[in-house]
């Protein structure tokens, strides 16, 4: 803790009452000053710092309410009746602990999400009739193109107008190598130029920003409660009333207002209450400062639960993007002559499959043209002129319906290579077919490696669904080893498989891009998008939303809810076995009102210093 926010401490309301009252204990134990002086001392002390807590519990009951300060004000006033000034010192100085170390958390999470919002810089360089002028952030508009430089923090959200450059994400997605970007690209306000120039224009600024919506969306998610807790909140009702109506029936029965006095003090707590929402807290700290939105406590609790994961193949478990695996050439034509033609005629097409083959033909070298009269069909096919000559590319359906023979032979070739789970785009020249081009999804180098630790995590059963064919799903689940899959799925069959696979015993997680996925990840008991930086949608469709395309991030969540939870299930044996002891201490006359004090001041600590480990 830095000097000045040490000061800042010492002279918040809370902090001064709380040195007062260490002060007071301090005086009193050590004899600094006469007996008078100090019972006097006391005794005004002691009642200024209960008002506060008459106070507090006087709007809860109004409020219709039962909170820990109901039961301290008892406490306070038996204390009061019977003079014990230094229980009173105690009862306000656990009060008052325990609310400086509640602001002191939740500050620490409000100023790792907003330390971002430092980052952004306050000026920026706008272009104008006179070149780039620097002007204050406020100024600037939609559409501004603004100049980032080396070392410089992008200001706005927007779209690369020019140059290239890697840029620092960190701060955003978690990730420590800097992300390279061009023209076309978006770039994100308080990410960071680390190499190059940029000129970007202005897309969104202020509030819309992707960093604004991110922060909201913590601070939302920190004020939700997991059902555990909020089971907590009931049990300490309950745990309350008990309290009091045991404290009056022991006073009834033995007549003995010490006893009951000892009895209220060591069961006068309100650690518990601090301790569960500081530990769900903390973890959506930790998922927000490493690129994992989580949106409320009950998501951390849900993880620990689940048992299936359900999966989308196109962009989760895969890439998104195809690559071609091989060329296979008829009619004595060679590769580099068959992917000239591919490459051309892809040139122009903005399919997937044609982007690929473009970029492996100028892999290998080959001098591919811009092709004259290029045609495309969605969904079969294009055609163009090259050098004087048709050239065709697409499916079999569509080189059927253009009456370009295929031999049985050759059929038999693309239908074996279909077997292996690969697309095939075909090439005709003229009126034949001279070759076709296969290729196939990337999945994802950990896709692998997180089926497998999840498994280890508690998920029992793993289920990919895509709306590509049989072969393509088979080679995509085995090998990346997932349990079953089901494939040539539409957007609302992926909707109705959720709907009758979802259960009460158990929770599922849905695992999609955020985009196409939105509608199922709603559905899902934990719906987490992948890779949703800069979308809007999405971020607002997942529970979870992960800022990078990085699959190792979800056992790292799973293991943080279990984490999470084992530290709550800790802080519920530590209070009651705490609880316990003490009141057998009060019982056995070994503790007096001022010992019962000391003692659940001290023990208060345990709970909640055992919720903040999970900061680290």
């Amino acid at each position: 803790m830095s000097l000045l926010k040490k000061l800042k401490f010492f002279l918040s309301v809370d902090g001064i009452l709380w040195l007062i009252l260490v002060v007071c204990l301090i005086i009193n134990y050590f004899k600094i000053i006469s007996q008078n002086l100090t019972d006097l001392f006391l005794i005004i002390i002691a009642i200024g710092a209960t008002l506060p807590v008459f106070f507090s519990s006087f709007q809860s009951i109004k409020n219709k309410k039962i909170s820990t300060d109901l039961l301290a004000s008892i406490a306070l006033v038996v204390s009061l009746i019977e003079k014990e000034w230094t229980s009173v010192i105690f009862i306000n100085l656990m009060i008052t602990s325990a609310r400086i170390l509640s602001d002191y958390t939740k500050n620490r999470s409000r100023n790792a999400i907003h330390s971002l919002l430092k980052l952004k810089p306050q000026r920026a360089k706008v272009k104008t009739d006179d070149g780039f002028v620097e002007v204050p952030l406020e100024k600037i508009k939609k559409g501004d193109l603004i100049l980032v430089g080396l070392g410089e923090r992008i200001p706005v959200d927007g779209i690369v107008e020019k140059g290239e450059a890697e840029v620092d994400q960190s701060s955003f997605t978690g990730e420590s190598l800097p992300v390279f970007k061009r023209v076309g690209d978006d770039v994100f306000s308080s990410t960071m130029v680390s190499s190059g120039n940029l000129i970007i224009r202005t897309e969104k600024i202020g509030e819309e920003t992707t960093l604004a919506k991110i922060i909201h969306l913590v601070e939302t998610s920190q004020k939700s409660k997991a059902p555990i807790s909020t089971l907590s909140d009931k049990f300490s009702t309950w745990y309350i009333i008990i309290t009091i109506i045991g404290s009056f029936l022991l006073y009834v029965i033995f007549r003995n207002l010490t006893l009951v006095l000892s009895v209220l003090l060591v069961s006068c707590a309100d650690d518990l209450a601090i301790a569960i929402p500081l530990a769900f807290i903390s973890s959506i700290t930790h998922g927000a400062r490493h690129g994992a939105i989580i949106k409320g406590g009950d998501f951390i609790e849900a993880l620990t639960k689940a048992k299936v994961l359900i999966v989308d193949k196109t962009g989760t478990l895969t890439l998104g993007r195809l690559k071609v695996e091989n060329v296979i050439v008829f009619n004595n034509k060679t590769q580099e002559e068959v992917l000239d033609l591919a490459g051309s005629i892809s040139l122009m097409s903005k399919h997937p499959s044609a982007r690929a083959i473009t970029k492996y033909a100028k892999e290998k070298n080959i001098s591919i043209h811009e092709p004259e009269n290029f045609e495309e069909y969605s969904g079969k096919g294009a055609v163009a002129t090259y050098e004087n000559k048709k050239i065709f590319s697409g499916k079999v359906s569509f080189f059927e319906e253009l009456k370009i023979k295929i031999t049985d032979d050759q059929l038999k070739i693309i239908e074996e290579e279909k077997n292996k789970g690969v697309n095939t785009t075909l090439i005709g020249l003229n009126d034949q077919i001279v070759g076709f081009v296969t290729l196939s999804d990337e999945v994802r180098p950990q896709t692998k490696e997180m089926i497998s630790e999840l498994k280890k995590l508690g998920i029992e059963k793993t289920v990919m669904l895509t709306g590509d064919n049989e072969k393509i799903a088979q080679r995509v689940a085995d090998s990346v080893g997932v349990d079953e899959f089901y494939a040539n799925l539409l957007p609302e069959d992926k909707l109705t498989y959720l709907q009758k696979n979802l259960s009460k015993d158990y929770k599922t997680i849905m695992i999609g891009d955020g985009i196409n996925d939105a509608a199922a990840l709603s559905l899902a008991d934990i719906g987490i998008a992948m890779g949703v930086i800069g979308t809007d949608a999405a971020i607002e469709s997942a529970d979870i939303a992960l800022m990078r395309d990085d699959l190792t991030q979800i056992p790292e969540l799973m293991k943080i809810s279990k984490s999470t939870l084992k530290v709550v299930y800790q802080n519920l044996f530590l209070w009651l076995s705490l609880n316990m002891i003490g009141l057998v201490l009060v019982f056995t006359k070994i503790l007096d009102p001022d010992g019962a004090a000391a003692y659940n001041f001290i023990c208060d600590f345990f709970p909640l210093l055992n919720s903040l480990r999970l900061f680290r």
